[in-house]
């Protein structure tokens, strides 16, 4: 598939996209002609609309039921990938349910079949159990990033839904690495023939400092040190390591948001919304962040501890050096261990002495309203333009949820502005404006509590 369609570009042009990669060109031709369809291609390279695209062509707009199920390993995911086609402009109903999302807001949704349900297998299983979900029109699976699913423990539910598709007659899935099997309750019968793997050169760079297991912390903070104001992300293994490693970094005045399983699920979507819109610029994670999740271009990412298999190294050093952009993905190693042979032949370093860096330029406030009170981004900035007297460039990245709202505005300016403008009138509605990290900021010796 060479050309666009006129429809294609008006959906791009909404995203601020120009045009489509060949990967994306290809996979789409792929996915419109077979009926199953194994996607492989890096983290980063553009699976998520390599798929949307075709599907919008495969529902029919008239039939007022699911036709579409996608089934996703996080709640992250399942929202990113909602978002991305909401900003679309289809006119076709998406829904996402997950885990940890009230079953009344699910249940509410539901009452009107969306043509496309996002979700992940423990939450779209239940709700087949409780018949909330009726599997008659849905003719198309995808399992984005499936490994992921199966490896999180969803292969029973996984195995229950494939189950209860008696309609289906496409099947996609996709991945960032190459599976050595398949699920066998996906019964995949044509697979060689319709296997798309990207081949696109990366431009990371992977080095490694050595330390030893007393001042490894140390050694990570003089390397984000080192890294001054750029983006990225340190992975730990284990949620106690975060932990710790935060309160450690908490006790040197380093900023930073954390993002975990165990964390609230409101609290992990403001730790990636203030990595967004630049409010922190440093992300501690495990590797439910290796893949699947709305954040912005990083130079670097950090491997504090390796992980335990070869498949998330490579997806986590997916986050950096995407669409052919440069990055570093840096090992912390302890000098008494040898490197596992997935690690290649990397380039060994030793760190110079830098500061601390300086904090962002930006702040987050939270307003009480959205999408329910019809409150648009553009009543957001001209509230902010007008009555808070920001100039445009004075307003960063908007977010705007069903019930709230989220904006970027210079640090400098924000606690002023969350004081002028708290209680003003958005559309018919009075909202409060709080700063989101004025908490953070004011209890930066506090660490995150054990849950």
């Amino acid at each position: 598939m060479s050309e666009v369609n006129s429809q294609f570009k008006l959906y791009l042009s909404k995203l601020g996209i120009e045009s489509l990669n060949s990967m994306q060109l290809e996979a789409i031709e792929t996915i419109r002609e077979k009926p199953e369809t194994i996607l492989i291609s890096p983290t980063g390279s553009g699976k998520t609309l390599a798929f949307l695209l075709p599907l919008i062509d495969i529902i029919d707009a008239k039939l007022e039921q699911t036709q579409a199920l996608i089934l996703v390993p996080s709640r992250e995911l399942a929202l990113q990938i909602e978002q991305v086609f909401k900003q679309m402009g289809t006119g076709l109903k998406i829904n996402a349910v997950y885990g940890g999302r009230a079953m009344s807001k699910d249940k509410s949704d539901l009452k009107h079949p969306p043509a496309v349900l996002i979700g992940t297998p423990g939450r779209v299983a239940d709700h087949l159990r409780r018949e909330q979900i009726s599997t008659d029109h849905i003719k198309t699976l995808i399992l984005d990033e499936y490994d992921k699913s199966l490896e999180v423990g969803f292969e029973k539910e996984m195995a229950e839904i494939v189950l209860a598709l008696e309609q289906l007659n496409k099947k996609i899935l996709t991945s960032a690495t190459e599976a050595k099997e398949y699920p066998k309750f996906l019964s995949l019968k044509s697979l060689d023939s319709v296997r798309f793997k990207n081949e696109q050169k990366s431009q990371l760079k992977v080095k490694v400092i050595e330390s030893s297991i007393e001042n490894k912390m140390e050694v990570l903070f003089q390397l984000l040190c080192s890294q001054g104001a750029d983006n990225g992300i340190v992975f730990c293994n284990l949620k106690d390591s975060l932990i710790d490693l935060s309160a450690f970094l908490h006790s040197k005045k380093m900023q930073h948001a954390c993002f975990f399983g165990g964390m609230e699920q409101s609290d992990r979507e403001t730790a990636l919304l203030q990595f967004r819109n630049g409010t922190h610029r440093l992300l501690l994670a495990t590797d439910l962040a290796s893949r699947g999740i709305d954040v912005p271009e990083m130079r670097f990412i950090v491997h504090f501890q390796l992980p335990l298999k070869p498949e998330e190294f490579v997806h986590r050093n997916g986050r950096t050096a995407r669409m052919h952009q440069d990055g570093t993905a840096f090992i912390l190693k302890n000098q008494a261990k040898a490197l596992p042979e997935y690690v290649g032949f990397p380039e060994f370093i030793e760190l110079q002495p830098a500061a601390i860096p300086k904090q962002t330029e930006w702040s987050t406030l939270l307003i009480t309203g959205g999408r329910k009170d019809k409150i648009s981004k553009g009543d957001i900035a001209g509230l902010f333009i007008k009555q808070g007297e920001l100039d445009s460039d004075d307003i960063g990245l908007i977010e705007l949820k069903q019930d709230v709202a989220y904006v970027a505005v210079p640090r400098r300016k924000a606690f002023a502005l969350s004081q002028k403008l708290n209680n003003s009138k958005l559309k018919t509605k009075k909202v409060r404006i709080t700063q989101l990290d004025e908490k953070s900021r004011l209890d930066i010796h506090t660490p995150i509590r054990r849950k």
